[in-house]
């Protein structure tokens, strides 16, 4: 188990770290591929004090530059292996933003940056790239890969219907400018009892249901499509 120091402890609950990482929590099933405690929900990425209208190469660039900071945001256990790391299919070149190690976990975390709401081929993209990092990367003494996708805004009831957690595959928001404490406080404690209404509903969801909605839901979001 990891000790913390005063400085950091207070700075973790300050930052609502324990809550952010219960609605992380709260996206999961018990079938999850993706383990718990591994990720937070927002991310607190005021720390990179990126200015408006930035560019999602402006927030890699900015993580790059405090990598020491946002790796303490992200968690214990991180380390950063590559930026754009590239993966060659069927001749194509295909760039993942950035790749990290869990030491713990002993498996390949690959992130995703998106400057915008989520969009239901952000999952094909990351299962693509997971894919292609368990085959090509990974040793047989590791764990399979997982993914992290970063949004400004989640759509969690998206999230959920596609189950991506069991592909190995997570999304958070990500705020760049901190609310003052009482707003945060209370930001917070909304998405926290929003994401445990959702279990309850979960709960009570009739058998076969959720993979009815999930192919509607798809279906859906092909229309228009040529």
């Amino acid at each position: 188990m990891r000790h913390l120091g005063i400085r950091e402890l207070r700075n973790q609950i300050a930052r609502k770290a324990f809550e952010r990482t219960e609605i992380a929590n709260s996206q999961l099933a018990k079938s999850s591929a993706v383990p718990f405690n591994v990720f937070k929900d927002p991310y607190l990425l005021d720390i990179l004090e990126l200015k408006e209208n930035y560019l999602e190469a402006d927030l890699e660039k900015a993580i790059l530059q405090g990598l020491e900071k946002f790796i303490l945001e992200f968690g214990h256990g991180f380390t950063f292996v590559e930026r754009q790391k590239r993966m060659t299919i069927d001749g194509d070149d295909f760039q993942l933003d950035l790749l990290f190690y869990h030491r713990i976990l002993r498996r390949f975390v690959a992130v995703e940056l998106k400057v915008g709401r989520f969009e239901p081929q952000f999952k094909g993209q990351m299962e693509l790239y997971l894919k292609w990092l368990d085959r090509y990367e990974r040793t047989e003494s590791e764990n399979a890969p997982i993914g992290l996708i970063l949004c400004t805004e989640s759509r969690r009831g998206q999230i959920e219907l596609l189950e991506l957690d069991k592909a190995g595959i997570a999304v958070a928001e990500y705020w760049t400018v901190l609310p003052p404490k009482n707003e945060l406080e209370k930001k917070i404690r909304e998405i926290l009892i929003e994401a445990k209404e959702r279990l309850e509903r979960q709960k009570y969801l009739p058998k076969g249901k959720t993979q009815k909605q999930i192919e509607y839901f798809i279906d859906k979001s092909g229309d228009g499509d040529a």
